[in-house]
């Protein structure tokens, strides 16, 4: 059981890291380099006449091989652990009596994302190179807490009977009362517009490499012998 959990995960992971990364090429990057651009000074926003336009132009990715290759190894390493994790759980409930297909692989997929990228996303979205933020204890120790505390809300709507399956609304919410840590003052050097659209792209990348992690995960499982 452990070989073809390790096996299943592993492959599920590379796949997802993969696909992952083609789209962070295709739609993430040209968006990070544009923000570096604006980091590094060698492009303005904000003019000195006061003005607050400058002109849209992505620079080319380029051929700068380590680095990208950086990216795909990093993306399949981190998938392969998320898919070690999913589908252990995934398998524990199916051991409960709960049914394992790829279908439901994807819903736990969706689940994924919801704790460990969108929900922290909420307080700490994605930001471009550059960026100043909070001490970064605080800002890590706001974003475990928000994973675990979501992971179990999520459980609860999904397991949970009753007045139990009641108790994820304020888990839910319970991380964006308390607040994530802010400065009190507002740094960038980047145009918003590209601050936003770069957090929206890596949110969706995240969700189809979440997504697919968790059909690939149960697809291979459910073709294991253990299934």
């Amino acid at each position: 059981m452990t070989k073809n959990l390790f096996t299943s995960a592993v492959l599920a992971g590379v796949a997802a890291g993969l696909i992952a990364a083609l789209l962070q090429f295709t739609f993430v990057i040209p968006h990070l380099l544009e923000g570096e651009l604006y980091e590094t000074g060698e492009r303005i926003h904000f003019a000195i006449d006061g003005s607050t336009q400058s002109d849209r132009a992505q620079p080319a990715i380029g051929t700068d091989f380590a680095r990208h290759g950086m990216t795909v190894a990093f993306n399949m390493i981190t998938y392969t652990g998320y898919g070690l994790i999913l589908l252990a759980l995934m398998i524990f409930a199916h051991d409960k009596g709960h049914t394992l297909t790829p279908r439901t692989g994807l819903i736990w997929g969706v689940a994924g994302f919801i704790a460990v990228q969108l929900a922290p996303g909420i307080g700490q979205p994605p930001v471009l190179p550059g960026a100043i933020g909070s001490e970064v204890g605080p800002r890590q120790a706001w974003w475990a807490l928000t994973i675990i505390i979501t992971a179990i809300a999520l459980a609860l709507i999904a397991f949970g009977k009753g007045w139990t399956a009641l108790l994820s609304i304020p888990l839910l919410l319970a991380p964006h009362i308390v607040g994530a840590p802010y400065l009190d003052t507002y740094f960038g050097v980047a145009p918003p517009e590209l601050a936003a659209r770069f957090a929206m792209l890596s949110l969706g990348t995240a969700l189809a490499g979440w997504t697919s992690l968790g059909f690939l995960a149960a697809w291979f499982w459910t073709r294991s012998d253990d299934a």
